[in-house]
């Protein structure tokens, strides 16, 4: 054990001391590129090198600095959390079969062993849950320490850019497969990327139909990379007559909220059937009134989505990409990490999927 300790520390003193990251440093718009220390590991921990991250619509709340961000995120902060890279180092007590040098993602929602819900198995619901790159340090970094427990080796099917999608997508797959989709006629309200995801999931999976709506025609557009999706601009297009030309009678059985948006919400509601399930992942900005008496009427079931559950989601979405499912249509931009305003500012404009940030 001290051989191993002491070849770490040997290890990680011909490192440099100093690295290149993105920071929110100042209570303003904008990220900045600074120069951190090296993290520093402690025993359990892996040291990983960033290859690649990805821009979220949660970075971009930070980038703007609005209400959500102003009250969750402390100053100074190196954020992101969508990343992939390469094993540098690995702690003196880790015990998992993972090796240096080895291509990875990792579940950046990191938990504490204590509360009642992990100790159950259900380490999603850990109440002391901190997010990487949101409550504590994060990945758009050249280098991250995370939890060994954390670490999710990428299968060698898988681009080591994809890693950097995994978060989102996992995401998309916990919402979609919160319920049976085979057979399902599906809503999908919210055509963000991980909106198109999760209609592309159920699609795949064996939906029937899968109807994804939205007010932004590019978004609407790029869904179309997906067989079998059919994209509806809700301003432009009835959806009551769209579900008529595809035989939808009573409703949808399952509709995935993505959006956040409360006229979304109530759309879903409206356009359930009978018994009809609601899955929502997207949050709203407000608590958004809701139509209770058709629900409690229509006995629609409600659900709640966070995160992914750790690790079934992950095991799933892993299967998922090595039977064909395929990311590559929703990427539309790889950058520089030099160019992570352009990345920003494009991801802010809603005309972009995902954008990648190569570290390399």
């Amino acid at each position: 054990m001290w051989d191993e300790a002491a070849q770490l520390d040997q290890s990680l003193s011909q490192r440099p001391k100093l690295m290149r990251a993105l920071a929110k440093i100042k209570p303003e718009k904008g990220l900045w590129e600074i120069e951190a220390p090296l993290p520093e590991m402690g025993p359990d921990d892996c040291l990983i090198r960033i290859t690649h991250t990805a821009i979220c619509g949660t970075d971009i709340h930070i980038w703007n600095w609005d209400e959500w961000a102003q009250k969750t995120v402390p100053l100074p902060l190196i954020t992101g959390h969508e990343f992939a890279g390469i094993i540098e180092a690995i702690g003196p007590r880790v015990t998992r079969d993972l090796m240096i040098g080895q291509r990875v993602s990792g579940e950046g929602h990191l938990i504490s062993l204590d509360s009642d819900a992990a100790r159950e198995g259900r380490f999603v619901l850990d109440p002391s849950t901190k997010g990487i790159g949101v409550n504590i340090q994060g990945a758009f970094a050249q280098y991250l320490v995370m939890p060994a427990f954390n670490i999710v080796p990428l299968p060698d099917s898988i681009p080591t850019e994809w890693g950097a999608l995994l978060d989102p997508f996992g995401n998309a797959v916990h919402t979609a497969l919160k319920s049976d989709l085979v057979g399902a006629n599906v809503l999908v309200t919210g055509a963000g990327p991980i909106g198109i995801m999760a209609a592309a999931v159920a699609r795949f999976v064996g939906a029937r139909s899968v109807i994804l709506t939205d007010i932004n025609p590019y978004r609407l557009e790029l869904a179309r990379q997906y067989e079998g999706i059919v994209p509806v601009d809700i301003v432009k297009q009835d959806l009551s007559l769209i579900m008529t030309d595809l035989g939808i009678k009573n409703g949808f059985d399952v509709a995935l909220e993505m959006s956040g948006a409360p006229a979304a919400i109530n759309q879903s509601i409206r356009h359930l059937k009978m018994g009809g399930e609601l899955n929502l992942l997207g949050l709203p900005p407000i608590d958004a009134p809701a139509p209770w008496g058709e629900i409690i009427m229509k006995a629609i079931t409600i659900r709640g989505v966070y995160g992914r559950e750790m690790f079934g989601t992950w095991r799933k979405m892993i299967g998922l990409l090595e039977a064909g499912f395929s990311l590559e249509p929703i990427i539309t931009h790889r950058l520089s990490m030099d160019e992570f305003v352009m990345g920003f500012e494009t991801m802010a404009s809603g005309r972009s999927g995902k954008i990648i940030l190569n570290w390399s």
